[in-house]
């Protein structure tokens, strides 16, 4: 009795940290898909006007391709196309997971998003990412930061 009882408050405990609606705002799955470069990172063509767009939870840079299973990989292609914002090279490591939302792309039925913190040379305070390998968005350079040169 002792262990049912205790597996019915872990499963209300894991699904009460979900909230049913998603709050990110930048979901858009008619976003174009993903492309690659030869060099193994995104080829990104626009540059963010909105301050909060991968700087904020409710507005990570989703960054979504085939699966799931790619979540490094994916991550690093993004990473690896940026650079500071005079074309400084970037280096970054994550620093945590966070911000459970509900999603369809999960076998779990929710996501999470991955914290990055990016620094280069003359950098007065490392920067954080959020990184969403869920959903699909319109990929983006965050502002502040360049894209590597070729």
């Amino acid at each position: 009795m002792k262990k049912i009882t205790l597996f019915i408050v872990l499963l209300l405990t894991t699904v009460s940290c979900v909230s049913t609606k998603s709050t990110l705002k930048n979901v858009d799955d008619n976003a174009p898909d993903l492309i690659l470069k030869k060099d193994n990172t995104f080829a990104i063509m626009l540059f963010s006007k909105d301050k909060k767009y991968g700087y904020d939870p409710d507005y990570p840079v989703n960054i979504f391709y085939r699966n799931t299973s790619d979540e490094a990989l994916n991550e690093s292609r993004f990473l690896n196309a940026l650079a500071g914002p005079n074309g400084e090279k970037i280096t970054y490591k994550r620093l945590e997971t966070c911000c459970p939302f509900p999603t369809k792309r999960s076998n779990m039925g929710a996501g999470f998003l991955n914290v990055y913190e990016l620094t280069w040379s003359g950098q007065r305070k490392p920067i954080k990412l959020y990184l969403n390998i869920y959903e699909k968005g319109i990929l983006m350079v965050p502002m502040g930061l360049s894209l590597k040169k070729d």
